[in-house]
């Protein structure tokens, strides 16, 4: 029945159905489109023969809309949805989000913060017996113990909090059908240990067989270094092809990691984006002007997953994986003619990609047998000798797509890695250029400290630069004006005021103002989080600095956005902490203008050169012989 999945009883007695298999709680509203999680597991149990309905965004202070489904047969799956809820509800500066995206009109009171936990809680409460399991972004990041950013403190495995039978992590299709199967088969829930992908409670160390033992929970917490040594342990295990089990204490009991999940070969990858998804929210959210996150991928294909780039902040390693699994192309292909007969399409496809739109194939041949190199990266510090770069499978799926009837361009707005470009032979550069953006093109160098970038696991500005050039060379062969947007980061762990200054010199000598700065924000599951903790380097033991303060942080966004009026004290203030005053001035290479010109109060708006007009008036107070000697005195035109 290609219809939405039930929502309430009214809905399962139009199917004919008096219960549900499996009751499906999502922190999201209910979009049954590929780019929503929710939607995938559910359709992909309904395709294997299960009943299954959603409860999307339950009121949490009462009972009733966990009630609204009746007792499912056999489990309740809960998941915050597409983002951890505190991300989703925070910034990086803790402050409240004006909109949540995943919620009908942009609402931001539709979840709770830790959502996986008050559902989890609110369902053993009122369906006492029922197997409750735990997935998605937020589960899976918290899975053992984990820094948690909001309340600067180690937190114990949300297994532990949220009082869940069984925790999935990983993208979840393979451990939600093999975890339906054994409950099906009636095998209680205590029983199912030996699923990949999945985490689950013993009473002690007795329980389990050839494991690695982590620090505990309790040493986590207590010392930095032992912090550090758990996210080691945990981190080198995460391959599908040689992870062992892990076994962490937490408190009185165990929680054990089996090994992550089998990668998806491409005809599990097509079943998947295959399944009769209706591509729009449910009509419930019409009249709140719907879900906001369907505008951004209504129109856009995953053409693969997983991600071998190795950035240190992104939790895809911890969540996807570092081997890629791809579907095919004729997979793809069906899918944008699905797009063409849509309302609303205009002809273009929004994006064909993944983590990094340009990752189609393993990083080398040997992935799937042997699994990713323990401790060692592809693309950083420096290119792995065995790295093949290759685009031509990406090449050809491009052409195919823009052949397809009714499609008059394909954009590419998924991250292009640009290191990996560089390394290939082929002619993508050219081919993007040529049809795959218009006007801009977005890229994350995301820093230009050499020891910034080596402690993020990105390429340094020499790679970067070589980029740019090669970029600007074939635009003006094509005759196309077309930009690099640049994207960066402040305040990543390694980061000091001196580095902040170099990115902001780097910033003015692009002639480049981003009008957006991404903020360092420490989620769960990543490297960068460890190092922002720690205080060391987990992999090498290497001290790192950390900028944490309000105010160090403020600099350091300020001088990324150095031209704005608000942030121009901000930036005379770090500068002089940095002692570079040479910055502050009239000549070409400062960033900031002086307070005021030898006690004359600058007329106009802060960082304007005297004599600049602005509204018909003249920026400086001065007369103009006199502006003239001070710019001299201050060393204008140095």
């Amino acid at each position: 029945m290609n219809a939405f999945l039930p929502m309430t009883k009214q809905d399962m007695a139009e199917r004919g159905w008096d219960a549900l298999d499996f009751i499906f709680v999502s922190g999201d509203a209910y979009v049954d489109h590929p780019s929503f999680g929710p939607a995938i597991l559910c359709r992909l149990l309904e395709k294997h023969g299960y009943r299954v309905g959603i409860i999307a965004q339950p009121d949490w202070r009462g009972r009733e809309d966990f009630c609204q489904l009746g007792r499912p047969r056999l489990a309740f799956f809960v998941s915050s949805g597409n983002m951890d809820s505190l991300l989703n509800k925070f910034t990086a500066a803790r402050k409240k989000r004006s909109e949540d995206a995943y919620s009908p009109g942009g609402r931001t009171d539709c979840r709770p913060a830790r959502a996986v936990t008050v559902y989890a809680n609110r369902l053993r409460e009122i369906w006492p017996g029922v197997p409750v399991i735990i997935g998605g972004i937020e589960a899976s990041l918290r899975r053992l113990a984990h820094y948690d950013y909001w309340t600067d403190s180690v937190r114990r495995s949300v297994l532990m909090d949220s009082g869940a039978d069984l925790l999935v992590y990983g993208m979840g299709e393979r451990q939600i059908l093999e975890i339906a199967a054994e409950l099906h088969r009636g095998v209680g829930i205590d029983a199912i240990q030996d699923v990949r992908g999945t985490c689950y409670r013993v009473p002690d160390f007795d329980c389990v067989y050839d494991y690695l033992t982590l620090p505990s929970f309790d040493e986590a917490r207590e010392s930095k270094s032992a912090f550090a040594e758990a996210f080691k342990l945990e981190y080198l295990e995460q391959d599908a092809i040689r992870g062992r089990k892990l076994v962490q204490r937490n408190g009185e009991v165990c929680v054990v990691q089996n090994p992550p999940a089998l990668p998806l070969s491409e005809e599990e990858m097509d079943e998947i984006y295959d399944l009769p998804y209706l591509r729009t929210y449910h009509p419930r959210y019409e009249a709140e002007g719907g879900v906001p996150a369907l505008r951004e991928v209504q129109f856009s294909i995953v053409s693969h997953r997983g991600c071998f780039g190795g950035c240190h902040f992104c939790a895809i390693v911890s969540h996807q994986g570092r081997i890629i699994q791809r579907r095919s192309h004729a997979s793809i292909l069906r899918e944008a003619e699905i797009l063409t007969k849509l309302p609303g399409f205009k002809g273009y496809i929004h994006d064909v990609g993944g983590p990094t739109a340009n990752f189609r194939r393993p990083s080398c041949d040997g992935q799937l047998a042997r699994g990713t190199c323990r401790g060692k990266e592809c693309l950083s510090p420096k290119p792995c000798r065995s790295l093949i770069a290759d685009h031509s499978d990406y090449l050809d799926l491009l052409k195919e797509l823009r052949a397809v009837p009714g499609v008059k361009k394909v954009f590419i707005r998924s991250g292009i890695r640009f290191d990996y470009l560089m390394l290939a032979k082929d002619d993508f550069l050219e081919t993007v250029c040529r049809h795959h953006i218009s006007g801009q093109m977005k890229i994350a160098p995301e820093h230009v400290s050499g020891r910034v970038t080596r402690l993020m696991g990105k390429s340094g500005r020499e790679v970067y630069m070589r980029f740019a050039e090669r970029f600007r060379k074939i635009n003006m062969r094509l005759g196309k004006k077309q930009y690099l947007v640049p994207y960066f980061m402040s305040s990543h762990p390694g980061a000091t005021l001196a580095d902040a200054v170099e990115l902001a010199e780097f910033i003015r000598d692009l002639g480049y103002r981003p009008e957006q700065v991404q903020d360092f924000i420490p989620t769960p599951g990543t490297l960068s989080t460890a190092m922002y903790y720690s205080g060391m380097h987990p992999l090498t033991g290497e001290a790192v600095y950390t900028a944490k303060g309000p105010k160090e942080k403020r600099r350091q966004r300020a001088l990324m956005q150095y031209w704005l009026p608000g942030n121009q004290p901000v930036v005379r203030e770090a500068l002089r902490l940095a002692h570079r005053e040479d910055l502050i001035g009239y000549g070409k290479q400062c960033l900031v203008r002086p307070e005021t010109d030898a006690g004359f109060p600058r007329g106009g708006k802060e960082g304007r050169a005297p004599g600049q007009k602005t509204g018909g008036r003249k920026a400086s107070a001065l007369p103009r012989g006199r502006r003239r000697k001070h710019m001299r005195n201050e060393g204008a035109g140095k």
